[in-house]
């Protein structure tokens, strides 16, 4: 089964975005380095703002039909092939491949809202195509909507970026509570949360450390950590540039930090781990 790993949390500004674009060209490149007969990765938008769609493709005015929009608001018999027609090649690599997001995705929310079998609009196309990927990755919104429950459904991993700060903390295990409600919910065994990436930290600021500790002595918690990502302008940079942070930088604390990063998630891919 293809491993679909879903970024996600109903804070803004925490890196979602940056993560999982990054993740997405990391996991293609490494499974490429690794010699793997299939190193193709699927990046799928759920965002209206489409960050992540601008960023890889350096386009974000895809519409009614080039985009996840496409998809959600086809028939049901035509959803797989038209999800296969939205695909876009990314500028970054290859193959990682886009499913671009629209503004239009704002509407479709409340366009579907009360339809039948509305939250598995993604997850039933998407679950006939998958096998033509090593990975699929999912970047949401910040809320928990019906984009971002969609998202979820279509998951097996739920990744949650999260910045060092007290507020971000203590929402933690609430996050991890909605994703577990979904996963019940909507019937989902397969959806689990498999770890928090700790984004922007800075060892200069002693809260950042402080709150770091905490969370990693947490009994829960703790053991969900996959990676702690430094503060780095770089990332800004390579944001500005529509560029990778391993392509803008390879050499800075976040890209190393990030590789760090991908390199469990390949794991997993290859070895099925935990």
């Amino acid at each position: 089964m293809t491993r679909v790993f879903v970024f996600t949390n109903h804070k803004g500004g925490v890196g979602k975005s940056t993560s999982a674009t990054n993740a997405a060209l990391g996991i293609t490149s490494m499974l490429r380095r690794a010699g793997a007969a299939n190193s193709r990765v699927l990046l799928i938008d759920t965002d209206s703002q489409a960050h992540a769609t601008l960023i890889t493709t350096g386009m974000k005015d895809y519409g009614t039909d080039n985009s996840l929009y496409t998809v959600l608001m086809s028939d049901r018999q035509t959803a797989a092939q038209t999800l296969l027609n939205s695909i876009v090649q990314s500028t970054w690599d290859e193959n990682l491949h886009v499913l671009p997001a629209s503004p239009m995705l704002e509407g479709a929310e409340r366009e579907l809202m009360g339809v039948a079998g509305a939250p598995y609009r993604l997850a039933e196309p998407l679950s006939r195509i998958a096998n033509r990927y090593a990975a699929v990755v999912i970047d949401t919104r910040p809320s928990f909507s019906l984009m971002t429950e969609m998202g979820l459904i279509a998951a097996t991993d739920a990744i949650v970026p999260v910045e060092p700060r007290y507020l971000e903390t203590v929402g933690l295990m609430s996050v991890i509570g909605k994703i577990n409600d979904i996963r019940d919910g909507w019937r989902q065994p397969n959806l689990r949360v498999s770890g928090i990436l700790i984004t922007k930290m800075n060892n200069r600021i002693r809260g950042h450390n402080h709150l770091l500790t905490e969370l990693k002595s947490h009994s829960v918690l703790g053991n969900l950590i996959m990676g702690v990502v430094p503060a780095n302008e770089a990332v800004s940079y390579a944001h500005q540039n529509h560029q990778s942070i391993f392509d803008y930088d390879y050499k800075s604390p976040a890209s190393k930090a990030y590789m760090q990063f991908v390199a469990k998630l390949v794991y997993r891919i290859l070895k099925g781990g935990a």
